[in-house]
């Protein structure tokens, strides 16, 4: 037992020598790692004491720490949050928001993926690429100004076409929101979020396409046995980190598309949040603070679930 000891000691030993060995011998890569480092600790850990907020009945003369802590054991804000007259319609109009972004971003961005793989004329796919990412880069309320533009029954040319011809006003009518908003978000993304999908194909080895050609496999077959088993753990992937952000769409966009005739189904977590801490007259920080820790521990939550899932069904997970 003794011996067992003195061995693992000096294995510390000799490992720490190591370590402090190797850091000198490339003290330049952890001076690089360094501002980052200071950066994430600032501005990612440093903001965590502010979470205290959920669980206090903050007020400003007394600071965070001088606050008395909320009723029900820290989770006034909490139970005041769930017991709203709004909390079940902003969920409902989240989660719609959110499934229905997911099913439809992640399966066109791998059909474009799978397009631009087969495109024979380098100009013609370059361009294409061009075309498709170019939307990702504009304001986000540069692009929803676009998309008013277009769609107003007025003087939009969507809009007004629809309205003159159907009686569809699709800025007006709550039930349309959903699918201008997730549609648009596809123009906006689908090309952007199709590169890590045209990486993961780039990767497939030619010899097996070759290979399948040879046994008279078509194209579809192609794609069907060789390429989508190849992005599949991608996809994956991005369907588990798409299920972290499931309550955080994040409130940018659906602010800037609100108006009050879509206010029933344009209403999420994130929006309702923003209103409450930094609109109101008299905005309530704790009552914020805890919708968004909220969101968080759901997000997480979620991730967790569908990763043993997806781990235990296709073996592919992100841990």
């Amino acid at each position: 037992m003794l011996k067992q000891k003195r061995k693992k000691g000096l294995e510390r030993c000799v490992s720490a020598s190591g370590l402090k060995k190797y850091v000198q011998a490339h003290w330049q890569l952890y001076l690089m790692m360094l501002p980052p480092l200071i950066v994430l600790l600032i501005f990612a850990y440093g903001p965590m004491y502010g979470l205290i907020l959920a669980f206090k009945d903050y007020k400003v003369s007394l600071g965070i720490g001088g606050s008395p802590w909320a009723s029900d054991f820290g989770l006034g804000n909490f139970i005041r949050f769930f017991d709203n007259y709004n909390f079940w319609a902003c969920l409902k109009n989240t989660l719609v928001l959110s499934v229905y972004t997911m099913l439809v971003e992640i399966p066109t961005a791998i059909i474009l993926a799978l397009s631009l793989n087969y495109v024979k004329n380098r100009v013609f796919k370059k361009a294409a690429q061009m075309i498709t990412y170019c939307p990702y880069f504009i304001s986000t309320i540069v692009f929803v100004g676009i998309i008013n533009m277009l769609m107003d029954n007025r003087i939009g040319v969507i809009g007004s076409f629809l309205y003159n011809n159907f009686g569809i006003n699709i800025l007006g009518s709550p039930e349309l929101f959903p699918s201008l908003y997730v549609w648009s978000g596809v123009w906006q993304t689908v090309g952007y979020g199709s590169i890590i999908y045209v990486a993961a194909l780039a990767s497939v080895d030619m010899q097996i396409h070759e290979a399948a050609i040879i046994d008279g496999a078509t194209l579809l077959q192609r794609i069907r046995y060789v390429d989508i088993p190849a992005i599949l753990p991608t996809a994956v992937i991005m369907m588990i980190l798409n299920m972290g952000r499931i309550l955080n769409t994040g409130y940018e966009k659906i602010l800037a598309m609100q108006n009050q005739m879509n206010l029933s189904t344009s209403e999420v977590i994130s929006t309702y949040s923003y209103k409450v801490s930094l609109v109101s007259t008299f905005p309530d920080f704790p009552l914020a603070t805890a919708i968004g820790m909220f969101q968080s521990v759901i997000g997480l939550i979620l991730v967790l679930i569908v990763n043993k899932i997806a781990k235990k069904i296709s073996g592919n997970g992100l841990m």
